[in-house]
């Protein structure tokens, strides 16, 4: 079901007589056990820890998938037309039948989750894939003597002394508040980009190319029509996510688009089970509206309530799962709701992608409200700016004038921005003034230059915010609990429908995903339709001013990071908002991530 990978590529130690000859046409394997494969180039470690699946094709082809490929059936049936033989009709056949017939073409065709990899002990090429959303993460080292790579980073680093840390990784991340790809916190460990794939043969530099690109084509058509193909193939994806699976779950939060999915998929799959969590104050929990929204869909609904004390408590099991810090607040919630449903279901449908591919976020409405400046003269806005600018911090009014002020390929970076440049200057003990954090986002930004606003800041967050934060934590926090997640709306047939609808039809002055929520009138219960988005709403302002103040206080005094954070900054930060003259909570949330991931994997204590 999962796999974790660790090859290297290792030709120069190893003499050509030592090849494994292999006679046999196809090995197949899943582990659940520690397993090996090793031939004259190549070595193979399987971890105990999850369950993999290798393939060795021919005699000549060693295919590992960690994954799921919804679409392998009708490829095989293509592949079968052809004249191909089946033995075992399984995914990972039709993997290296394709791959055969096609070579790295094979990738464009596939349609799920992956991380592949694909060795040709003939040629001692080595080729890798990562699926076109990044779903499925994938790591990699390219030196002169070896070439590793894993699905976690984790494997790379404790097989490898005398790495950097990357501190114009972490420079990114304070603003990010996480690693953007294809950077890590490990400088020498490269994070694969998603619809992208590499090769890698021996003594020839590593080659890597784009097999897909998410891009923004809006076509002008009859929003019945669309709402009726967002409907169907939506449907579709759901169905081909589910398959034939026997135990099936989903995360429900109460929002439009998991309950869309739950609507969908209980038509499927009659006995699903969802599972929602939330938090004793108020305001901060899902659960009565995901129950009133189960109930009315007549879906069983588990429930959880975590207690400040567990939230904390879990962190550094989490970061240390994560292999780079990840300040996101919601990888808690979502790591209880996952060992939730780890006991009732091995499979488990969640929403993510819906709100980046149908223009989900709030943000993607401020050009509406911004309107106004573009009737003014550019003298007026460059006075307007600089009054901005020494307005202070907090009064009502300020970040409006420097918004509206602000060119937006200046100012927007993702849908989370924690710390501004100026602002890291002033504590990071090692600041570089060329590492803007503009160095991630002025490529994405002239690709679409031409754009709405709205598909802009899309593509923004399809490119950085989604592998970098959302799908990271969704993958991590279902597997470290063995458990299966998929992701309907991040499906190449559904993105193909959603890149055509133009902004009009997706945002409007007072509301998001407005397409989206008429295509789901006919699944979820009215009051889902027309409420407002809230994600897994954690209240860290609270606690950090008081249940956690103490615990944040203890985290920054007694953290190892001294050479890279000046602590007193830290801790005037935490003050300040306990004090209530600023909310500074993901400011200190990120900090307080970092500084707890670097206790657990570099200076290895709890």
């Amino acid at each position: 079901m999962y796999g974790l990978i660790g090859f290297q590529i290792m030709g120069h130690q190893l003499a050509d007589e030592q090849k494994n000859d292999k006679q046999e046409c196809f090995e197949y394997r899943t582990s659940t056990s520690v397993n090996t494969y090793q031939d004259s180039f190549l070595q193979l470690d399987f971890s105990s820890e999850l369950m993999e699946q290798y393939l060795v094709f021919n005699g000549r082809f060693l295919v590992v998938l960690d994954g799921k490929i919804y679409n392998y059936k009708q490829l095989r049936s293509g592949l079968q037309k052809k004249g191909y033989i089946f033995d075992l009709g399984s995914e990972i056949e039709v993997i290296a039948t394709l791959f055969v017939e096609n070579g790295v073409e094979a990738f464009r065709e596939l349609r799920g989750m992956f991380a592949i990899v694909i060795w040709d002990n003939q040629e001692k090429t080595l080729y890798a894939a990562r699926d076109p959303f990044g779903i499925k993460p994938f790591y990699y080292m390219d030196s002169e003597e070896l070439f590793h790579f894993s699905y976690h980073k984790s494997h790379i680093t404790e097989s490898n002394s005398n790495l950097t840390f990357h501190e114009q990784a972490l420079q990114h991340y304070l603003s990010f508040q996480y690693v953007p790809v294809p950077l890590t916190l490990t400088k020498e460990i490269v994070s694969l980009q998603p619809g992208y794939f590499l090769i890698k043969s021996h003594k020839r530099p590593l080659q890597k190319q784009r097999y897909f690109h998410a891009t923004f084509q809006p076509v002008d058509g009859n929003e019945n029509q669309i709402i009726n193909r967002i409907q169907e193939v939506m449907v579709d994806s759901v169905k081909a996510h589910i398959q034939d699976e026997d135990s099936v779950g989903a995360f429900l939060s109460g929002g439009i688009d998991s309950s869309l999915i739950v609507g969908i998929a209980k038509h499927i799959h009659p006995t699903l089970k969802t599972f929602s969590v939330g938090f004793e104050e108020d305001g901060f929990s899902e659960i009565p509206i995901a129950q009133k929204t189960a109930s009315e869909l007549n879906v069983e609904n588990i429930s959880y309530t975590i207690s400040p004390q567990e939230y904390v408590g879990s962190l550094p099991t989490i970061l240390r799962y994560l292999d780079d810090p990840l300040a996101d607040p919601s990888c808690v919630p979502l790591y209880f709701v996952a060992k939730q449903a780890s006991t009732h279901a091995k499979i488990v449908l969640s929403g993510e992608g819906a709100d980046e591919l149908f223009g989900g976020y709030n943000i993607y409405r401020e050009f509406e409200s911004l309107k106004l400046f573009n009737h003014l003269p550019s003298s007026m806005l460059k006075w307007l700016h600089k009054l901005s600018r020494v307005i202070p911090e907090g009064v009502p009014g300020r970040s409006f004038i420097e918004r509206g002020t602000t060119p937006l390929k200046e100012r927007y970076i993702g849908n989370a921005k924690i710390f501004e440049e100026k602002e890291k200057q002033q504590f990071l003990k090692s600041y570089n003034e060329a590492n803007d954090y503009r160095f991630i986002t002025d490529e994405l930004f002239q690709y679409m230059k031409e754009e709405h606003p709205s598909h802009q800041m899309q593509y923004i967050d399809i490119h950085t915010w989604l592998p970098g934060d959302i799908l990271l934590k969704a993958d991590r926090m279902t597997r470290i609990h063995s458990l299966s997640l998929r992701s309907p709306f991040l499906d190449k047939e559904v993105f193909q429908v959603a890149q055509k609808i133009p902004v009009k039809y997706k945002i409007s002055e007072k509301q998001t995903k407005q397409i989206l929520r008429k295509a789901a009138k006919d699944f979820v219960p009215n009051h889902v339709v027309e409420r407002r988005k809230l994600g897994f709403p954690v209240p860290i302002r609270k606690w950090l001013q008081n249940e956690l103040f103490d615990w944040a206080q203890t985290v920054i005094l007694i953290s190892e990071t001294d050479n890279y954070v000046d602590k007193s900054y830290c801790l005037k930060l935490l003050t300040d908002h306990a004090a209530g003259k600023r909310d500074n909570s993901r400011k200190l949330w990120t900090i307080l991530v970092f500084m707890i991931w670097y206790q657990v994997n570099i200076a290895n204590k709890e």
